[in-house]
């Protein structure tokens, strides 16, 4: 799933390139976007189900650096899920193409007091990893 972001002034350090955890917030970005798309939406996981989409790891490379104002494509897709675990990958693309960077998020589903639960199932059903 593609979802366009530009890099705001208020991202970058003071030669206007992207500062390292704008990266994060554009993953987040995505991965809301994902869910969203295929109608979820984490303000309905936590109210209705009790269900809390819990970060356990995250990584970025970074190949190239974004600037201030410029216009790029986060990509995301779900790499695997389980009934208690969900993982992300993440592409950062530049308007030509380029992957600007590339990263990874792994996630713990929890209950609201921070014990892991399962994930229902109609949850699994629509977070089957995509292609790409």
């Amino acid at each position: 799933m593609d979802v366009a972001v530009r890099v705001r002034y208020g991202e970058t350090d003071q030669m206007g390139i992207a500062y390292h955890p704008s990266y994060f917030v554009w993953f987040e970005i995505g991965r809301t976007e994902l869910l969203r798309q295929r109608g979820l939406a984490y303000r309905a996981m936590e109210e209705e189900d009790g269900c809390f989409v819990v970060v356990t790891s995250a990584s970025c490379d970074y190949r190239a650096p974004a600037r201030y104002d410029d216009e790029l494509t986060v990509r995301t897709r779900v790499s695997s899920a389980n009934s208690r675990r969900i993982a992300f990958a993440y592409e950062i693309l530049a308007q030509d193409g380029r992957v600007l960077a590339t990263g990874a998020t792994s996630h713990v589903i929890t209950d609201r007091g921070g014990r892991p639960r399962r994930l229902p199932e109609r949850y699994l059903r629509a977070l089957a990893p995509s292609a790409r």
